[in-house]
């Protein structure tokens, strides 16, 4: 019987959508809304998604299109498609494979993954799996010792890029966690206990395996262990809520490679970080989990393009679920996109091979949509193929 068949999934995925049903099924529910979910009324969350479907292709007709290119480039980085994985903290709660399985997915593809400081892997386990190009998302926090800290070891394990978040001052509240009672590790109890019940083969591996922890900061709390609860709080008492521009500037002062902004929302954010080093910008709502009430990240990604000209890449993040998605964020301005929950369901799927698979079903989407749009290579798209 086949993976599928075992989890009640007759036909094969033919969207992410499809891969995210899987994914439902094979998660205890309080695990899979916490990678679904958003902040608070989920306002956000929603209009990422109905930010897309505002908009319209307008196609250009006999255009040869029998040889058609994804290829792009980011920050000097060649990659086969426009579409890199995006920062996703404690991924081992979709699947053992985690960050690692995601790090090899998106080098079998041909693209960046981006690890988050909060990663249920470290930054060298990651280096040390992965032969693709490596980004790490970072936030300068409370104590500056341990910001030093990562990104020398970023440097020293090779990473590509830093990838400063700016929309973190403390920690969005996100309602399902709250009613699941979600903790981390996960404790079955209560109303959820039957829902872990339900799903044996995540219990052993996520509670029963070796402890699902935050693997950058392990030894960060001496006398208390490196346990996910110790380290949790230690986590959280480093969010920054005086983090500033200043910031950004020593930021820029001490890392030598690429540096990334991300959570810009306005046009006037883009200019300032730009004006203080950024070499990119992701416009990003941080899908919908921090501040609910913010637009749809592809609402404000033209006039974030207009902004800062030339002067920087513009990538964009959040709700991306089609390869229709991609085409229209590179025609809006964009260099490339990042996804953030559908590998994560692809891991809950079948880990790195349901990563993989997602990323080719992204591409086999946006190949279609080259060729029904007449556009040969996606670096020729620009907002004269869209209509709102």
């Amino acid at each position: 019987m086949s993976l599928l068949q075992r989890v009640g999934w007759r036909r094969p995925p033919a969207s992410v959508e499809d891969v995210r049903a899987i994914a439902r099924r094979r998660l205890p529910r309080p695990v899979f809304d916490f990678i679904d979910g958003g902040a608070e009324d989920e306002v956000t969350l929603a209009d990422n998604r109905a930010g897309f479907e505002r908009f319209r292709f307008q196609p250009q007709a006999l255009t040869d299109v029998s040889v058609r290119s994804q290829r792009v480039t980011v920050l000097g980085l060649e990659l086969e498609l426009p579409v890199l994985l995006a920062p996703a903290g404690l991924a081992r709660l979709a699947h053992p494979g985690g960050e690692v399985a995601a790090a090899r997915a998106a080098a079998a593809a041909g693209t960046v993954f981006t690890l988050s400081t909060a990663a249920s892997a470290s930054i060298e386990e990651v280096a040390a799996a992965s032969k693709g190009p490596l980004w790490l998302q970072l936030y300068v926090w409370s104590d500056r010792g341990a910001t030093r800290d990562l990104v020398a070891r970023a440097d020293a394990a090779g990473y590509h890029s830093l990838c400063f978040t700016i929309d973190v001052p403390m920690s969005g509240q996100r309602e399902r966690d709250l009613r699941n009672g979600l903790t981390i590790p996960p404790r079955p109890a209560g109303s959820t206990l039957v829902e872990y019940a339900r799903h044996p083969a995540w219990v052993r591996h996520a509670l029963l395996g070796s402890p699902i922890t935050f693997a950058n900061f392990l030894g960060a709390t001496p006398g208390q262990g490196d346990g996910a609860v110790a380290l949790g709080k230690y986590v959280n008492s480093q969010l920054n809520p005086s983090m500033s521009w200043d910031d950004l500037q020593w930021l820029r002062e001490t890392w030598q490679r690429p540096l990334l902004v991300k959570g810009v929302m306005t046009a006037g954010d883009a200019r300032r970080a730009v004006d203080l080093g950024a070499d990119a910008l992701i416009v990003s709502n941080h899908g919908g989990r921090q501040l609910d009430g913010l637009p749809a990240t592809v609402d404000v990604l033209a006039e974030i393009v207009d902004a800062v000209g030339d002067r920087a890449e513009v990538l964009l993040d959040s709700g991306v679920r089609r390869g229709a998605d991609v085409v229209k964020a590179l025609a809006l301005g964009a260099r490339a996109v990042l996804v953030g929950r559908p590998y994560l369901y692809g891991l809950a799927m079948s880990g790195e091979a349901g990563a993989l698979q997602v990323l080719r079903m992204l591409a086999a989407e946006i190949d279609r949509v080259q060729a029904l749009l007449g556009v040969p290579d996606v670096r020729s798209l620009h907002p004269g193929f869209i209509r709102t």
